[in-house]
């Protein structure tokens, strides 16, 4: 089934890199207000590593947030910036290998000849046993949690084939027992950014609130009181008290030696492309005609809709609007004995010798509604056939699409408590340090509302508009913020976030520094052929 919705039009090729070098006059008036910026440590997961399209890649990094930031402090008395290296990224394809086998995915782009995102064709020569071994000012590592910064051993190059160590982290930890914190606080910092906590909820998410064999259900530890994270999978939600005590921790170290900073809020997830991208209801009545095989499918939701008590509805085949896909929600009763007890009785003689299949198929199956969220890559297998015997065998018409693949109104429901209790927290330990202190010592850049606003558009100090309107066409691409894996930003929304951290450094400490055009930099990456 070839899936409209990701189509993207081939006359966004002009989008090409601008170089940004002259984004900011000189201007004496500049100056670092109540901060001090000699020495700038970024503490974070991906978001402040740089990482877009899927990856981290020499380019991505570049167009870090940090390092942007880094770039207007150099204009009131901020000192050097370093990021872990990538100078081993030589054709710039971003990925992972570990002994020379591949364990990260190159970096996505547009081929403008297919009109859709696919990982850049290559090799990456980022080989993880590389080790730098040495601590930089930026210390966000893709795919850490709170947790995880305080965790000995996460750069330990001997625990990446066990998935007991971080191999972006591993790549420059200074010793197989240091921790990201330790290293970042052996950098001195005068001052810092911490943008830490949307893996602990994100994690879940974006993977359809599945553990990580996509099938069964992650685990919320707010709900079952779980603080022991030594036992979480890679999928759970941290319970929120573990969150906050860590993040205290973590505060409470960086400002050790009177460092001040920023803390941002962690956005909520129906601001991102990666859960807005996809309809709910994808499949068009007229795909589902043309299929030689509409006859039998028609039957089956027939069938459907009555032997799962209206779980299912008959496919609409005439006035073309699209179909829900058909999912496995693992929280449904299971209905697998009554389906086959159905199809048995029923006389179809295709129902009766399939009745164990059916029972097995859609036990817990129904149909998506507007209420769930359809992730990002399931538009690449929506439609596709899988090994079951036909014509049970369609991915999201006749086979249930996994629970990796929706985040479900209940699932919704735990990130949300999640994400705002988290924030809660933030803002929280940000406060108590500034009554404390008897001043501001800790900002709060509230990314989730600026993310949230994404929505309906935000309009920049240029005019420019800038809203979440993903995949949209030639019209839109220019106004989107986000790169091709649906999470993360591109260079010009990383851009926005630097601006939005400028704001609150200006407003709470004082200070006077120049915004950055976000226009400047590049948006989606397209290729002319992959």
């Amino acid at each position: 089934m070839k899936n409209k919705y990701i189509l993207l039009s081939a006359l966004a090729i002009g989008f090409a890199s601008c170089e940004p070098e002259f984004d900011n006059a000189v201007d004496a008036n500049y100056s670092s207000g109540e901060a001090n910026f000699s020495t700038y440590v970024a503490v974070g997961n991906s978001l402040t590593a740089g990482y877009m399209d899927g990856t981290v890649s020499r380019g991505s990094q570049e167009n870090s947030y940090p390092h942007l930031l880094s770039q207007q402090f150099a204009l009131v008395g901020g000192g050097e910036f370093t990021q872990p290296s990538y100078a081993d990224d030589v054709n710039n394809l971003g990925g992972l290998m570990l002994g020379g086998n591949p364990i990260g995915n190159t970096r996505l782009v547009i081929d403008a000849s297919q009109g859709r995102p696919e990982n850049i064709a290559g090799t990456s020569t980022i080989e993880v046993s590389n080790l730098q071994a040495k601590a930089y000012n930026n210390m966000g590592v893709p795919g850490a949690k709170s947790f995880h910064l305080l965790a000995p051993g996460y750069g330990n190059l001997a625990g990446v084939a066990l998935g007991q160590a971080n191999p972006y982290f591993v790549r420059h930890a200074t010793t197989p027992t240091a921790t990201v914190l330790g290293d970042a606080m052996s950098k001195s910092p005068t001052f810092f950014t911490n943008w830490i906590g949307s893996n602990d909820v994100l994690a879940y998410a974006t993977n359809g609130g599945a553990a990580s064999n996509g099938t069964s259900a992650a685990a919320d530890h707010n709900s079952t009181g779980n603080t022991d994270v030594t036992t979480y999978g890679s999928n759970d939600i941290t319970n929120s008290g573990v969150f906050a005590n860590v993040y205290s921790t973590i505060i409470n170290t960086l400002t050790t030696n009177g460092a001040k900073g920023v803390v941002c809020t962690i956005p909520s997830v129906t601001s991102i492309p990666y859960f807005t991208t996809v309809p709910y209801a994808p499949i068009p009545d007229a795909t589902i005609n043309a299929n030689p095989q509409v006859g039998l499918l028609t039957q089956l939701y027939q069938f459907l809709a009555v032997a799962t008590n209206g779980r299912v509805s008959p496919l609409n085949l005439t006035d073309g609007m699209p179909n829900p896909i058909l999912i496995n929600d693992v929280e449904l009763t299971d209905l697998s004995a009554q389906i086959s007890a159905f199809a048995t009785g029923s006389g179809n003689p295709l129902l009766v010798s399939n009745a164990a299949t059916l029972g097995a198929l859609y036990g817990r199956a129904r149909q998506t509604t507007s209420a769930d969220l359809v992730v990002l890559p399931a538009s690449s297998v929506i439609g596709t056939t899988s090994a079951n015997p036909s014509p049970f065998n369609i991915q999201g018409l006749t086979q249930p699409m996994a629970n990796k693949w929706v985040l479900t109104a209940s699932e919704k429901a735990k990130v949300a408590a999640a994400t705002t209790a988290y924030n809660n927290a933030i803002i929280s330990i940000a406060n108590a340090k500034n009554t404390a202190a008897g001043k501001t010592i800790i900002a709060v850049a509230d990314m989730n509302a600026v993310m949230n606003q994404l929505v309906s558009g935000i309009r920049s100090e240029n005019g420019s508009l800038y809203t979440a309107n993903y995949f949209s066409g030639s019209a839109t691409e220019g106004a989107v913020l986000f790169s091709l894996d649906g999470v993360h930003p591109n260079a010009r929304g990383y851009a926005v976030i630097a601006n939005e951290i400028i704001k609150v450094i200006n407003r709470d400490f004082k200070a006077n520094l120049p915004l950055k055009n976000a226009s400047y930099y590049p948006g989606i990456n397209i290729v002319p052929s992959n």
